[in-house]
């Protein structure tokens, strides 16, 4: 009786963003051939038929790819429309392959053989390469919408930099630099020399409207535009109208970020009920990061257990174990997005907004494990890794988070103690 890997010719694509190198390997590892072709969806049909030239007589073609979201997504596609088997190759074990093996150069070739061997080896371990439509269209809106805010960050600190040679106490009368207020007076009054001639009643009337009739309302707007013209100094220098315009440019990119953040997070959110997803129940997610969540988990049934997702999220400890030592650190690698996503969702769970707290449970379970000896980054290391269990189980059986009745901090501090 033959072996059930006696069945297949193993066949790993190395993906690039003009062509896709293909190499063909038996079940003994030798190598049948390869080919090159391009990334153009039209090729993929004569690259289809060539391959079947090269494989085994009797065998079915099998293939592994690294890539199956980005450059090598529409070949994916390919293969699940004309019912091909794929695998999915973990870039880490073609990388050990690479390293294993006796060569010195590394080709696109190389690297393909690499996916193959690793395909060839690890067959009954590897997860099937299916596109999924949705989670793809999820990732992509949380990858654009972090990038915008990214681009976003770096013109603020671009912003506070030249404000703080025009407006020395700009701090003091906008404490938040990207409010709606703030924007607008620095796009109108980029400098103090700009505000020559303008009496308190126009300015007061300005800071009314740009504040939508919140921040600088009523008598609140004449006391801050009382506040700003009775500090203002003269920093006109050189060329200030090429200061002035920077400023301007600047505050218009950040107002076009922010409209074209709120348009992403609206798409998400409606593209969030596609999903049926429970993780907003939980106080201290929201659709973005939820979102976030989704995008970086993907679908739950690949992780059969809490752990495996642990491991994945770089959370669960490593062991190494020689003899009589047993040594557990914290593990470096796994999804270091999740892993960051999750950082940030435990510290705000602990955390007491207005004098309430957010999750009086968390915030138990964290100064116990404080109590316990445990120092503070261990202690936020231990409600990640219950974050991920209670995430898991959410999102494995469809099931709303009952949140804790909120208790003031006060009250929280008294659980703690007792």
């Amino acid at each position: 009786m033959n072996h059930p890997k006696m069945q297949y010719t193993y066949v790993g694509i190395d993906s690039h963003k003009d062509t896709h190198t293909a190499v063909f390997i038996d079940c003994f590892f030798e190598k049948l051939g390869e080919i090159t072709f391009s990334t153009m969806p039209s090729e993929y049909a004569a690259f289809l038929d060539d391959a079947l030239k090269l494989r085994d007589n009797g065998t079915t073609l099998l293939f592994g790819r690294e890539d199956v979201s980005m450059y090598g997504r529409t070949l994916a596609v390919f293969f699940r429309e004309n019912n091909l088997q794929a695998k999915h190759v973990n870039a880490f074990l073609v990388a050990r392959e690479r390293k294993n093996r006796i060569v010195t150069e590394k080709t696109d070739a190389v690297d393909a053989e690499c996916v193959a061997r690793v395909l060839l080896s690890k067959l009954d371990e590897l997860p099937d390469a299916e596109p999924d439509d949705k989670y793809w269209i999820l990732k992509t809106l949380v990858a654009q919408r972090n990038l915008i805010v990214k681009h976003n960050t770096s013109l603020k600190n671009h912003l506070h930099n030249l404000l703080t040679q025009h407006y020395p106490n700009y701090c003091q009368l906008f404490p938040a630099i990207d409010s709606k207020a703030a924007l607008a007076f620095f796009k109108r009054y980029p400098s103090p020399s700009t505000l020559n001639n303008t009496t308190l009643d126009e300015l007061a009337g300005f800071l009314q409207e740009a504040a939508s009739y919140r921040v600088g309302s009523g008598k609140h707007g004449r006391i801050k535009a009382r506040e700003i013209l009775d500090t203002l100094q003269d920093t006109t220098a050189p060329y200030q109208e090429v200061r002035n315009n920077a400023v301007c440019s600047a505050v218009h990119q950040i107002e076009s970020n922010m409209e074209e953040i709120t348009k992403l997070e609206k798409s998400m959110a409606w593209f969030m009920e596609e999903f049926k997803c429970p993780l907003t129940s939980m106080t201290g997610i929201d659709i973005v990061s939820a979102a976030q969540i989704l995008s970086c988990i993907g679908d739950i049934k690949n992780f059969p257990s809490s752990a495996k997702l642990a491991r994945y999220a770089g959370i669960a400890p490593v062991t190494h174990a020689s003899g009589k030592k047993d040594i557990q650190f914290a593990n470096k690698r796994g999804n270091r997005e999740l892993n960051s996503i999750l950082y940030l969702l435990s510290v705000r769970l602990i955390t007491a907004p207005s004098n309430r707290m957010l999750n009086a449970f968390f915030y138990e379970y964290y100064h116990r494990k404080l109590s316990e000896g445990k120092t503070k980054r261990q202690a936020l290391k231990c409600i990640q890794r219950r974050l991920v269990n209670i995430i898991w189980t959410m999102l494995t059986n469809n099931e709303e988070y009952v949140n804790p009745p909120m208790v003031s901090v006060q009250n929280a501090v008294d659980l703690v103690c007792a």
